[in-house]
């Protein structure tokens, strides 16, 4: 391949994919789902290819990018036009957390653990599963979060309403994961087993296989998200 050659390919392929992206539209980059995320692969695959691949002419490059745009343009089609083709095309929302409970069968469905998902809701300025009414798990792989009526922002109006709690520790912290107990973070709570056997006792909880997840909150108190919560 010669210098013009790679030359000509390199201004062809950001010329198209440039005009092709305008072409398709924001979505394809705001909004990650299962088939914009194979969209775009495929897409940057083949700009590549035109450019590197010297089995690759440069009509066929550029036919193959126009060809896998239209189909692109078709999908997003379908995906507005028709409800049941987005659900199989994009997928659903999966509600994790509802009524402040975390929805088990949900998180495995959507491929989630416990601590990515108190990652993801540190990123919403979450720091405890306390805190959430519901959190839904988009088809972009973000996550929307809505706050307990107690824990959502103060207006000027609502001054004085609720007392603010005096904080015993720092932050939430995690005292039992799908139930095995953390005893280290138990101990850097000053606290032990013995304790937490009795804050459970309290609750009616019998046994600590069958807490899902559990924290101490600020104020010393235990929150605990049973197992096989229901999503009806």
């Amino acid at each position: 391949m010669s210098i013009t050659e790679l030359f000509i390919r390199i201004l062809l392929s950001f010329l198209v994919l440039f005009v092709l992206t305008r072409i398709i539209g924001r979505k394809e980059i705001s909004q990650m789902t299962f088939f914009n995320f194979a969209s775009a692969i495929t897409i940057g695959t083949l700009g590549g290819s035109l450019v590197t691949d010297n089995s690759l002419t440069i009509q066929n490059g550029v036919i193959a990018l126009v060809g896998w745009s239209i189909f692109t343009i078709v999908m997003g089609y379908i995906d507005i036009k028709f409800k049941k083709a987005r659900i199989v095309i994009e997928g659903e929302p999966e509600i994790v957390i509802k009524d402040g409970q975390i929805m088990e069968n949900a998180l495995r469905k959507s491929r989630l653990d416990i601590d990515a998902l108190r990652v993801m809701l540190r990123k919403k300025e979450v720091f405890s599963l306390s805190d959430v009414e519901y959190a839904i798990f988009e088809t972009d792989g973000k996550l929307s979060v809505m706050k307990k009526e107690k824990k959502q922002p103060v207006t000027r109006s609502d001054i004085n309403i609720y007392k603010t709690t005096k904080k015993i520790f720092p932050l939430a912290t995690e005292v039992v994961s799908d139930g095995s107990i953390n005893k280290k973070n138990l101990s850097k709570l000053n606290l032990d087993t013995e304790w937490l056997d009795q804050q459970l006792r309290q609750m009616g909880v019998n046994s600590i296989s069958d807490i899902f997840y559990a924290e101490v909150q600020t104020d010393g108190t235990l929150f605990i998200d049973k197992k096989n919560d229901s999503i009806h």
